[in-house]
C-alpha cells in the first residue's frame, strides 16, 4: 500500500514535466512556423524534406479521412441541390398547368372574337360559374342576370356554336338551357337542303333531328342552323352537323363543346320573348291565314281563300 503512493508520489511529477514540454515544443513549433525569416524558411524547408516523404504513410490515413469528408460534403451538396431541383419542378408543374389553363381560355376567347355573326347583333360575354347537369337534366349558371339586361329565352353560344337558350333570370345570375335537355326544342334549318327539322333534345350528347320532310335529301355532315321561326332565335346560328346514328335516326353532332364551357356569349337579338309556358316555343301557322307561297318563295293572298269567303249581301 505504501509502495503504491509512492510510485504515484514519483510518477505524477514526471508527467507533468513531459507535459510541459510536449506543449513548450508544440508552442515553439508553431511560433517557428510562423517566423517570416529567410534562416527559419531553410530550416523548415530541410526539416519538410528530411521527415514529411518518411512519414507519407502515417499521413495516409489522415488523407483518406480528409477526402471523406470532402465526399460527404460533397454529397451533402448534392442532395440539397437535388432537394433544390424537385421543388423547382414542382414548381413548374403548377406553373405549366397555369399556363396550359390560361392558353385554353385564351384560345376560347379567341374563338369567340373570330365568330362571324350577323353586325345587327349584340351580344353580352358570361362565365360559367356551375354545371348544374344530371341525367334527367342539362343546365349551366352564368354570371350575368337581370343587372346585364338578360332576358328569358335568348340564345347563348359559346365560341363556335350555339349552346342554348336563357331558362331563367336571377338579379346577377342566369340558367342556360342546354340543346342536349330533354325540354330543349328549337326549329333549324338543313343546309343546302333548306329543309326545315326541329331539334329535340333528348339528355344524350347528339340531339334528335325530327319533323324532317324529305329525310332522303339529307346526307351526313350537312349543316345545321337555327332557322328564325317563332321569332325565338335569330336565324343562321350554327348548330352543328348532321349524323346518322345506328338507331336510323338523324341527330346533330353539336359545334359547341358543352363538356368545357367555360365563357358564353348571350345573344340580344330581338327585345326579349318571356316564355311562359312551352306553347311559347311553337310559332304561328306559316304560311299565314288566307296566304300562300308563289313559285319564286313569295307570301301572297291566296284566291283560293278568297273564292271561299262568304260575300256579304249589299245593303
Amino acid at each position: 500500500m505504501a509502495r503504491d503512493s509512492y510510485d504515484d508520489s514519483y510518477s505524477r511529477p514526471v508527467r507533468r514535466l513531459l507535459l510541459a514540454v510536449l506543449v513548450l515544443f508544440l508552442v515553439s513549433l508553431v511560433l517557428v512556423w510562423r517566423i517570416d525569416n529567410p534562416r527559419v524558411e531553410r530550416m523548415r524547408a530541410a526539416i519538410v524534406d528530411r521527415y514529411v516523404p518518411n512519414m507519407e504513410w502515417m499521413l495516409a490515413p489522415v488523407t483518406g479521412i480528409a477526402r471523406m469528408a470532402e465526399d460527404f460534403q460533397s454529397y451533402t451538396r448534392l442532395f440539397e441541390q437535388n432537394q433544390e431541383l424537385r421543388r423547382e419542378l414542382q414548381q413548374m408543374r403548377a406553373w405549366r398547368e397555369a399556363a396550359l389553363q390560361l392558353e385554353q381560355e385564351n384560345a376560347r376567347l379567341l374563338d369567340l372574337n373570330r365568330v362571324q355573326l350577323d353586325p345587327e347583333l349584340t351580344f353580352v360575354t358570361g362565365i360559367v360559374l356551375a354545371d348544374s347537369g344530371s341525367p334527367f337534366r342539362r343546365s349551366v349558371l352564368l354570371n350575368v342576370g337581370g343587372r346585364d339586361g338578360i332576358l328569358d329565352g335568348w340564345a347563348t353560344m359559346d365560341g363556335l356554336g350555339v349552346v342554348g337558350r336563357i331558362s331563367g333570370v336571377g338579379e346577377r345570375t342566369s340558367r342556360v338551357l342546354l340543346l342536349t335537355d330533354a325540354a330543349s326544342r328549337i326549329p333549324v334549318t338543313i343546309q343546302p337542303s333548306g329543309q326545315q327539322a326541329l331539334l329535340m333534345g333528348d339528355n344524350t350528347a347528339n340531339p334528335i333531328l325530327d319533323f324532317v320532310e324529305d329525310p332522303e335529301d339529307i346526307a351526313a355532315g350537312d349543316r345545321i342552323v337555327t332557322s328564325g321561326d317563332g321569332g325565338l332565335f335569330p336565324p343562321g346560328l350554327l348548330v352543328g352537323q348532321v349524323v346518322f346514328t345506328s338507331d336510323g335516326r338523324l341527330r346533330a353532332r353539336l359545334s359547341a363543346d358543352l363538356q368545357r364551357l367555360n365563357f358564353m356569349r348571350v345573344m340580344r337579338s330581338h327585345p326579349g320573348t318571356t316564355l311562359n309556358d312551352p306553347a311559347g316555343l311553337i310559332g304561328p301557322p306559316w304560311p299565314p291565314t288566307g296566304m300562300m307561297l308563289d313559285e319564286e318563295g313569295v307570301l301572297v293572298p291566296d284566291p283560293s281563300a278568297r273564292a271561299a269567303a262568304p260575300i256579304e249581301p249589299e245593303q
